[in-house]
């Protein structure tokens, strides 16, 4: 059953009080009413197509025994987890702050579409936390996709004076870090330690006893040995100090993990004794064998590195034991050698529009080998023909310098070979390229600390992407508003 759009019957809407003397709430009012704009004008009834479609699929009840009114409340939901989500990652509010504004100001009611004139009822955190993985990665894409396609094939759609440029692509890759602690190996233990005997209170307040000292207790003792192991360097036989400690943080973790293991037992086994759901249980069951599975490796990598000084290869480090799919990226810049967290690979228009945008959850190929799926992706996606392409020399190699040149796509890549750098500066397109290349720096730092608030607070890989996703379409958004209107609607918003 293909899924169908509900006529979204607005209800009366209370006028906005009239601010004055304020240049930057009015200059909010006006992108926010401008976004309002270009969601109506096609990218909203999009999404909410595609997430009623998604609903559908996966929903417990047929398809065809879904009412209508069922059918109109999700897809008012759906309208109101759209603008709820972009509304704040504009704003880059918890969903806490983000609740809390949204019911004080009658300027975000109106876009979010909560502005009622009798009874105002906004979402409370929770419920924004779910907005935030209404949708899946496919379906924030295709809306994006639809977006830029209409910018570029349909403006009048969107009331853009002229139709966006999507013909030229820059490339780079940048480091999203995860909201994670400097890797140290012992640390991992303390953080351990810190986990289960947590676990453990919550356990025992429920009634669920087992004879062990106070977990208080374990979690001092461990903090204990942390702060003697940041001395360690100032010794002078550091090293013997070291690894010392790291034995007995290892004899007091493995006592840990034993008292840990037997309150899991008695947990899954008697937990109707407890006032908790099943659920609830598994909760903590589920963070008990999180840190109970990855447990040895972490002691066997500290072991290794400390007391055996021995290197561990990236991809078999435990970098957390919460993130477990962040990766060690190599940058090699200036206050940056390494960085803990995903690649995430932008493809930014001449606009300055998102056109492309990936996040690796394993570690990524080397910035030469994204080239081509970038760009063929692009292309495929937008249904456009890309005419130019400019990168660092990063992205340089002789195999895409001929792969660009059979596709007749313009080379605005600088080369790694000095020679052929100085050779290709004589070419005014070429340096064009370049200094056009060198402002995609700019918009990766406006995505990452205007957009996603790095380091990213979502946990988990797929909350950190539908994250990325959120902030492509709301930096989209925010550039389309910016640009100039067609005549007849820039004079209606004048008026």
């Amino acid at each position: 059953m293909a899924a169908i759009i509900i006529p979204f019957q607005q209800s009366l809407r209370p006028a906005l009080p009239s601010i004055e003397g304020n240049v930057d709430y009015r200059k909010f009012r006006d992108e926010l009413a401008r976004i309002d704009q270009i969601l109506l004008g096609g990218p909203e009834e999009k999404f909410v197509l595609a997430a009623t479609q998604r609903w559908l699929s996966q929903g417990q009840v047929p398809p065809e025994q879904v009412s209508a009114r069922q059918l109109e409340i999700y897809q008012t939901h759906s309208r109101q987890a759209l603008r709820c989500n972009i509304a704040r990652t504009y704003l880059q509010e918890s969903y806490r702050d983000f609740a809390a504004h949204l019911a004080d100001s009658p300027l975000l009611q109106r876009f979010c579409l909560y502005d009622q004139i009798d009874v105002i009822k906004v979402p409370a955190k929770s419920t924004l936390q779910r907005y935030a993985d209404w949708v899946e990665h496919k379906e924030i894409q295709e809306t994006i996709h639809g977006l830029l396609g209409q910018a570029a094939h349909q403006p009048h759609l969107l009331q853009l004076e002229q139709a966006v440029d999507l013909e030229t692509c820059f490339l780079d890759t940048t480091c999203l870090e995860a909201n994670i602690h400097y890797p140290v190996d012992w640390v991992l233990l303390r953080d351990a330690t810190r986990t289960l005997t947590k676990a453990v209170d919550l356990i025992r307040q429920q009634g669920l006893l087992h004879r062990m000292e106070e977990p208080a207790l374990f979690r001092k003792r461990m903090n204990q040995l942390c702060i003697q192991m940041t001395h360690t360097p100032k010794k002078t036989d550091g090293k013997k100090h070291r690894k010392k400690l790291l034995g007995k943080m290892n004899k007091l973790v493995s006592t840990v993990a034993n008292h840990a293991q037997r309150y899991r037992q008695l947990l899954d086994q008697e937990w109707e004794k407890t006032q908790w759901t099943r659920p609830q249980a598994e909760q903590v069951l589920k963070r008990l064998d999180n840190v109970l599975e990855q447990l040895p490796a972490a002691r066997q990598q500290a072991r290794q590195r400390i007391i055996q000084e021995e290197p561990v290869a990236n991809e078999e480090k435990i970098l957390s034991l919460y993130e477990t799919s962040v990766r060690v990226v190599v940058r090699h810049k200036a206050g940056a050698e390494v960085e803990f967290g995903n690649t995430l690979l932008l493809g930014e228009s001449s606009q300055g529009l998102i056109m492309h945008w990936e996040l690796f959850e394993e570690s990524a190929p080397a910035d030469v080998r994204l080239v081509r799926g970038a760009l063929d992706q692009t292309e495929q996606n937008l249904q456009i023909e890309i005419k130019a392409a400019g990168a660092d020399r990063g992205f340089d190699s002789a195999s895409i310098q001929k792969w660009l040149e059979e596709k007749q796509i313009y080379n605005g890549i600088c080369p790694r070979d000095p020679h052929q750098l100085k050779e290709r500066l004589r070419s005014w397109k070429f340096v064009k390229l370049q200094r056009r290349r060198s402002q995609t720096e700019g918009r990766i730092s406006i995505i990452i600390h205007n957009f996603l608030d790095s380091p990213i607070r979502s946990k988990g890989f797929t909350h950190r992407q539908l994250a990325v996703d959120w902030a492509v379409l709301t930096h989209n958004l925010w550039v389309l508003a910016r640009l100039p209107q067609a005549a007849a609607e820039a004079g209606k918003a004048a008026a």
